[in-house]
């Protein structure tokens, strides 16, 4: 092989892996993908369980601060079912004192 050849296959090398480089960094700046993205080791917001009602709509538990909320999200609009839901480990805490 010629100096050319071995020029050749060195740049496409340097090109993919700016390509994944490039991705990578796209990645973690609009955070698509749980496993990219840093975790926050301090989180307050957590979905806990989601159900489909139907095509369109679904029930979604949400904890913020160790506080829980349904809502009913899709269709015309969301809506707040439920908010300050106890959590069955929090129940259990509360029934035995």
């Amino acid at each position: 092989m010629e100096w050319t050849s071995y020029l050749r296959v060195v740049l496409a090398l340097a090109v993919v892996v700016g390509l994944m480089l490039a991705t990578l960094w796209a990645l973690r700046r609009f955070q698509i993908g749980g496993m990219v993205a840093r975790p926050n080791p301090r989180r307050r917001l957590a979905v806990v369980e989601t159900a489909n009602l139907d095509s369109r709509r679904r029930l979604v538990l949400v904890r913020r601060d160790g506080v829980e909320h349904l809502l009913l999200i899709g269709g015309g609009n969301d809506v707040v079912v439920e908010a300050g839901v106890v959590s069955p480990s929090e129940a259990e805490k509360e029934s035995a004192r």
